[in-house]
C-alpha cells in the first residue's frame, strides 16, 4: 500500500483492497468498495500528498487467514494513526485489505 501510495499510483493503492472493502478515513468518511477508495486515494495524491510512512507497527493473527494491522503514520503534509488494517489472503493466494481505519491527527 505505502509502495504504490509513494509512487503516486490512486490504482496501485486501490488494487490493495478487497473489491467490497470498507474505508474509514477520519475526518473525510466511509468509502465502500475498489472504486470509491481509488478516487479518495487519487484525490489525496492531487493534493500533493506523498511519502507516507508507517512506524511502530504492529501485528495480530485475526484468525487462520486474516491479520489485523495498526501503526503510527506520517508523511509530508499530515500525520495520524492506523487504529485497524484488517488484511486477508484470498483464494488467489494475495492478501488485500478488507476493513481499512484510519485517522489524521494533524498537519505537518
Amino acid at each position: 500500500m505505502a509502495k504504490s501510495f509513494n509512487n503516486q499510483d490512486a490504482k496501485g493503492c486501490a488494487e490493495q483492497y478487497n473489491d467490497n472493502a470498507v474505508m474509514q478515513a477520519r475526518p473525510f468518511g466511509t468509502f465502500e468498495g475498489r472504486q470509491m477508495i481509488e478516487s479518495f486515494w487519487q484525490g489525496i495524491i492531487d493534493q500533493g500528498f506523498r511519502d507516507v510512512e508507517y512506524t511502530n507497527v504492529e501485528w495480530r493473527k485475526f484468525d487462520d487467514t486474516s491479520f489485523i494491522l495498526t501503526s503510527k503514520w506520517t508523511m509530508n503534509k499530515a500525520f495520524g494513526v492506523v487504529h485497524r488494517e484488517l488484511w486477508r489472503i484470498e483464494a488467489d493466494g494475495k492478501a488485500r485489505l478488507i476493513e481499512d481505519e484510519f485517522e489524521v491527527q494533524g498537519e505537518r
